[in-house]
């Protein structure tokens, strides 16, 4: 198996080594610090979870959940995380900074805490990775000035905008220039995972985790334009968006969790189970107790099992696959239950072209 993966690594299926800057040890580390921060009020849950679950399996970093204040990260578009630091206990413990800030899309991208941590790392020499809309955080801080970066496809003409000393960059799924790494669309969080563990341990190490993952391609190859609404092929699925919220009431939907629950399966399918406009998810667990998934992150249930306002569970898939297949098993139950402009308009909500 491992003579197959390298000579798909030779052809190029796989991502070639150095499309983003190896990583250079600064401070005699024994690993490359990582934080991924987040802002309480509201941060994308696959652009948080899904770099830190994956990464951590490499086992190539220190990876640090952070946010901005203490107390539980509301996660959009559903379950809640508890934060391992907030940004100032993160400071006292690393005061020469992080190697890698993660930053995902948030709901306040002005944060003036959040901005300014994310500044000041940058100018300790921190590479600042943005994760789909965390570009407008990164561009907040000033860190993408004269800069190529990219984001979701939806906000490109705001980004020209209101940030044009920045190269906006369309059709690729993540870009390096110099110490800031942005990536596209949601479903880019895995590539641009991936891509980093490459920089980090090498090509062999990150294809051993993509391969794990059940993942095949971490290449810089997408292509953002097919997500713009088009007549004939997609605006049936935008469109539905809209009756989904007008017409129907939202399903309450459960997930389970326990003690070691796959951090990447969880994100994907309550990610895509929320986003269906047909559907709210809470994570239902044995007790309110915080509890650690697989990785590490800690997650603070919303339902307890057996409880009255405990909604009906979702069939467990995490045997059903690899993680990384865990949004394609997602967008297959969404079609199931309510049809395939719903799983559509979900699968272009997170620029994954996988699903037709």
């Amino acid at each position: 198996m491992r003579t197959l993966i390298y000579l798909l690594l030779l052809i190029g299926q796989w991502a070639a080594a150095g499309e983003l800057p190896a990583y250079q040890d600064r401070f005699g580390r024994a690993k490359p610090v990582i934080a991924v921060a987040g802002e309480n009020s509201g941060t994308e849950l696959t652009d948080f979870a899904i770099p830190y679950g994956v990464l951590t399996r490499s086992g190539a970093a220190q990876l640090l959940s952070v946010a901005t204040q203490a107390g539980p990260i509301s996660m959009r578009p559903a379950l809640k995380l508890q934060p391992d630091a907030t940004t100032g206990e993160f400071d006292q413990r690393f005061p020469q900074g992080a190697d890698y800030v993660i930053v995902p899309a948030v709901v306040k991208p002005d944060d003036a805490a959040l901005v300014a941590w994310i500044a000041a790392q940058g100018a300790k020499g921190a590479t600042i990775v943005s994760i789909c809309d965390g570009a407008l955080v990164v561009a907040n801080a000033g860190l993408f000035k004269g800069r190529r970066a990219t984001a979701h496809w939806a906000t490109e003409s705001y980004r020209k905008e209101h940030y044009p000393d920045t190269q906006w960059v369309s059709n690729i799924r993540y870009v390096a220039d110099g110490k800031v790494i942005s990536s596209a669309g949601v479903s880019a969080a895995m590539p641009t995972a991936l891509a980093l563990i490459e920089a980090i341990a090498g090509t062999q190490r990150a294809a051993e985790v993509a391969q794990q993952l059940g993942v095949s391609d971490w290449s810089t190859t997408h292509n953002s334009d097919i997500f713009r609404p088009r007549l004939g092929t997609n605006l049936t699925a935008y469109i539905t968006g809209y009756t989904n919220q007008w017409f129907h009431s939202r399903d309450e939907i459960g997930v389970a969790v326990a003690p070691g629950v796959d951090e990447i399966t969880l994100a994907f399918t309550a990610d895509a189970w929320s986003r269906s406009k047909r559907s709210k998810v809470y994570s239902v667990a044995a007790s309110s107790a915080p509890l650690q998934s697989r990785s590490g992150l800690t997650i603070v249930p919303d339902r307890v099992q057996g409880a009255a306002e405990a909604p009906a569970l979702l069939p467990d898939t995490s045997t059903a696959g690899l993680p990384g297949q865990a949004l394609d098993r997602a967008l297959e139950g969404l079609e199931q239950r309510y049809g395939h402009r719903t799983a559509m308009l979900v699968a272009l909500e997170f620029e994954y072209p996988s699903y037709h």
